[in-house]
């Protein structure tokens, strides 16, 4: 899968095959973490800090604009409404 885009890693810098696919596959894990996951997952991290909830809740919703989170999952008829409307 995403051949193409491992393809280009290759070319493009100095990392082999198998590191390109690595990459891919550890972004893609990243970007199909979804809201709830990644909201419970930062406040744990900015918690960590020592931060207060205050400051963690306002840092989270300022970084859920920017954020590329995973789709939610669509049904076959869903899917079907998207391509004919």
């Amino acid at each position: 899968m995403h051949d193409e885009l491992v393809d280009h890693l290759t070319r493009s810098t100095p990392l082999s095959r198998g590191e390109a696919l690595r990459v891919v596959q550890d972004v893609l894990a990243w970007f199909d973490e979804t809201t709830e996951e990644y909201v419970r997952r930062r406040h744990r991290e900015l918690q960590a800090q020592g931060l207060l909830n205050a400051t963690i809740f306002d840092r989270i919703e300022a970084d859920l604009k920017y954020r590329a989170v995973a789709p939610p999952e669509l049904s076959l008829r869903q899917l079907r409404r998207i391509v004919y409307g």
